[in-house]
């Protein structure tokens, strides 16, 4: 799929819904909402409608994530584009809304996309989803708004600019946004590394309790429910704790854990460059890319940790 096709496709619609993964991160919020405003700047007559669950306190200062529903509707649209999702089962709630839609879009980077859509486009390479939806885009036509949106989503699945995604392409994309009026300070300090309190003491936990495997080749913590309240907090103040991990001297794999219910775990995996995490992600239903990965399991999380960590021998 191209740019002329992708804005064909948005032209010839009227209704037009925007659908992301469960469990919004960066990259699903800045795509969903940087094609809510473009669409909205330049084809003022649609309507346009973002469906994904409740999106983290602080990507909402975008303009039009006040206007995300969260909540599933009866609505049937011409158009249903999916970003930033890899399979049709991570829509969620949402899935019938894409399945409904009289034409479907689908545009992601994860390297464990099949395809699914009736126009789609996957790039694995990309640095992030907000990347090639860029390129569907009109430069020129891009706005401080929809700007921001994609800046936010690159910024987050590079690691603010670290991982090997990140291309002269990426930085180039960057810049772009940057002359747009996009403030990379605010963004990147307001939304990747400011953290509360409170957050500071989960994080000192969940480090304090890493446990190394592998002859130090890999690490592993795990937050449980009951870390989550003795520190008030929630599943999104768990972000950077893996990265913390990835950047253990010697180790190549990080496997960051948290509970979501009495034996439903939630696994995120990052590697250096000798593991593809990916392959182990999607053995267990999750996805993802080759350094960065993850899934739910149910079960018990010390099996689960061991056969992963077998799984990591294997490709070591």
């Amino acid at each position: 799929m191209n740019k002329q096709l992708f804005l064909s496709k948005i032209q010839s619609a009227q209704n037009i819904a925007i659908l992301g993964h469960i469990r919004p991160d960066g990259d699903c919020v800045g795509s969903c909402i940087g094609a809510y405003n473009y669409i909205l700047d330049n084809y003022n007559d649609k309507n346009v409608v973002v469906y994904l669950e409740e999106i983290p306190h602080k990507f909402r200062f975008l303009n039009g994530a006040g206007q995300i529903r969260n909540t599933v509707d009866t609505s049937v649209y011409q158009l249903a584009i999916s970003l930033d999702c890899g399979a049709r089962d991570r829509h969620g709630i949402f899935s019938e809304i894409f399945g409904n839609a009289e034409d479907t879009i689908c545009i992601d980077h994860h390297r464990s996309n099949e395809g699914f859509g009736d126009y789609f486009c996957c790039d694995p390479n990309a640095s992030s989803t907000c990347e090639i939806l860029y390129r569907h885009l009109n430069s020129d036509c891009i706005s401080k708004a929809c700007a921001e949106a994609l800046y936010l989503g690159i910024v987050h699945d590079t690691g603010v600019f670290k991982y090997p995604s990140t291309s002269p392409e990426t930085m180039k994309i960057a810049g772009e946004m940057i002359s747009k009026g996009v403030s990379s300070q605010y963004i990147i300090d307001e939304t990747f590394y400011k953290v509360t309190y409170n957050q500071n003491k989960l994080t000192g936990e969940a480090l304090m309790n890493a446990v190394l495997h592998l002859d130090g080749k890999v690490v592993s913590t795990c937050i449980t429910m009951e870390m989550f309240k003795k520190y008030s907090t929630t599943k999104e103040d768990t972000d950077g704790i893996v990265d913390k991990l990835r950047v253990t001297d010697g180790v190549e794999v990080a496997i960051f854990i948290y509970q979501l219910t009495d034996h439903v775990y939630k696994f995120s995996l990052r590697s250096i460059e000798a593991v593809d995490v990916s392959k182990i992600s999607v053995s267990f239903g999750g996805g993802g890319h080759m350094r960065a990965a993850g899934f739910e399991a149910e079960g018990n999380v010390d099996d689960i940790l061991e056969r992963i960590i077998g799984m990591v021998k294997e490709q070591l």
